[in-house]
């Protein structure tokens, strides 16, 4: 069986996505800076949920992950993936981090220097398989127990063809949600930066906006 590891777990778009993949009988690993932080968001989230759900520190579960998702503030993106060279060394690791910013005017994308956090991403990890998804999932509908159903699909990019399927299927596992190839992950930029358009549509409108991809 797969093992999914969640570094920044413990935090609403972690949790949520811990929720939807341990309902779906996916073993879950939190992550959290601290083992304690990590421990009480799974056993919380076991206690709701049921299923296979652990916590630890984010250096023993991206050593203990299968499949390694990187669910972190771009603050600290370039830090914690830079510590975890070693632990991360040989594993699929999906970067789902957005680089924004924001003012009076509302959400906005950050310049990246590598292009794109994903692009980041593989700089600092070498000898990592690559692939960037979960931009789009709304942490609130993630982490609602009253949400059957999630009405959304995951652009998965990435250069390893194989990585990409495994990490589309793996979006399949999530209720209502569909993996669909976004391209390369030199395109990561525009999926990472679509997400300002998506929270300033949820401002404007009220609602938890995600997307759909017609005709495939």
């Amino acid at each position: 069986m797969t093992t999914v590891a969640i570094l920044g777990g413990a935090g609403p778009q972690g949790r949520g996505l811990a929720r939807r993949f341990a309902a779906a009988g996916v073993e879950v690993i939190l992550g959290s800076r601290t083992a304690e932080r990590a421990l009480a968001a799974a056993d919380e989230l076991t206690e709701e949920v049921g299923g296979e759900i652990t916590g630890a520190d984010n250096g023993t579960a991206a050593r203990v992950g299968d499949i390694v998702l990187v669910v972190v503030p771009w603050e600290g993106h370039a830090a914690l993936l830079g510590s975890l060279a070693e632990e991360l060394r040989g594993k699929l690791v999906v970067d789902c981090v957005n680089p924004l910013g924001f003012d009076k005017a509302g959400p906005y994308a950050l310049p990246v220097l590598e292009g794109s956090a994903a692009e980041q991403a593989r700089a600092l990890l070498p000898e990592s398989t690559v692939v960037a998804a979960f931009h789009h999932l709304s942490a609130v509908v993630l982490d609602d127990p009253d949400v059957d159903s999630i009405d959304a699909d995951v652009l998965v990019l990435g250069d390893d063809d194989v990585a990409v399927d495994r990490v589309i299927d793996l979006a399949g596992m999530l209720p209502g949600v569909r993996g669909v190839f976004g391209g390369r992950l030199r395109n990561a930029q525009q999926v990472e930066a679509l997400t300002a358009n998506l929270i300033a549509i949820n401002r404007r409108y009220r609602v938890h906006a995600g997307i759909r991809v017609t005709d495939v």
